[in-house]
């Protein structure tokens, strides 16, 4: 919508994100208003005019570490409505992190498909599109929208890292799990246009069960190689740490973890601590706040995501391809 003035917010718990992302996009912030109430309410109102407006809305929905997701996604819905009651043209949520994407099938009987049912809050508010970062399982988060759904990848951060850092190394890309291939060849396919050389690639078995993670068949060629191991996210981070032992085991000479989404759940900081991976690196969408001192950690290296997210911004606004950002 070229035509049409770009406004740009960001809910409070997302304003550092918000910050940067306005700074990268050369736009100001527009003004809005969050009031909490006694009872535990909330409100949130536009300040700016965005009559005819093509409004973005950044407000990353993960817990913590003041508001819960939930909280986090009830905001946002509720200033969706807000905007769109106050005449804006076209509402995009821009939400780095998504709440709820992980349930994204039945894995039990009767299980909720949340991501559906999180699809259908956004649409019923009049939400026009949503763009997010690196999201869980692409095709169920393009399936569970039928307004337009944009997901970016954490691809473009990563091969910029490894053409400044790791240019020179024999390198491999492997997936930790099956389910995670397209996203370890995409990243693949890139590095070996950016680099002009092969890269080679891996996959590490994985099955989970009531939380409980099995499988030990590593297959590829890692052998004297950098494996890259690329992930969504880490939580736990059992599953990095698996497929990274069956990297050292295949021969890998160095293992590091490119992973969009820090979320750095209780006992991560063991496998962070672990020498079986050399060194994480992450985007800064979701701040790693339950690390202590991460700013210190010696093997924790972040990423800023302003710049991919704010041009991500820019081309939708423009009416232009988002193609070559590697999306999903």
């Amino acid at each position: 919508m070229k035509d049409a003035p770009l406004r740009l917010f960001a809910l409070a718990a997302s304003a550092e994100l918000g910050r940067a992302i306005a700074a990268a996009l050369g736009e100001p912030l527009a003004k809005h208003e969050e009031r909490d109430f006694e009872d535990g309410e909330h409100k949130a109102r536009p300040l700016d005019t965005v009559a005819g407006a093509d409004v973005y809305v950044v407000h990353s929905l993960h817990g913590g570490p003041h508001e819960s997701a939930n909280d986090k996604l009830c905001r946002l819905l509720f200033f969706i409505g807000a905007l769109k009651d106050a005449g804006a043209a076209r509402v995009t949520a821009v939400t780095p992190y998504l709440a709820y994407a992980r349930k994204d099938r039945r894995t039990k009987p009767n299980d909720p498909v949340i991501t559906r049912y999180v699809a259908s809050m956004f649409e019923s508010v009049g939400t026009d599109c949503i763009v997010t970062l690196e999201v869980h399982n692409p095709a169920a988060f393009e399936n569970a929208f039928r307004c337009r759904a944009v997901a970016l990848t954490g691809a473009p951060l990563f091969v910029d890292y490894v053409k400044a850092n790791l240019s020179g190394d024999t390198l491999a890309v492997v997936s930790p799990d099956a389910g995670g291939m397209k996203r370890a060849e995409m990243l693949r396919d890139a590095l070996e246009t950016a680099l002009g050389r092969p890269v080679g690639k891996g996959l590490a078995e994985k099955h989970r069960s009531s939380g409980v993670v099995s499988g030990e068949l590593f297959v590829g060629d890692v052998d004297g190689a950098t494996a890259l191991i690329v992930d969504d996210l880490v939580s736990t981070g059992n599953t990095l740490l698996r497929a990274a032992q069956a990297a050292r085991q295949a021969g890998a000479r160095r293992v590091i973890a490119l992973v969009t989404h820090g979320l750095f759940m209780p006992g991560s900081a063991e496998v962070l601590a672990d020498a079986a991976i050399d060194r994480f690196v992450i985007a800064d969408a979701v701040p790693p706040f339950r690390l202590d001192h991460p700013e210190r950690n010696k093997k924790l290296t972040i990423l800023p995501a302003a710049p991919l997210i704010a041009e991500a911004i820019r081309r939708l606004h423009g009416d232009k391809s988002l193609t070559d950002l590697m999306v999903f």
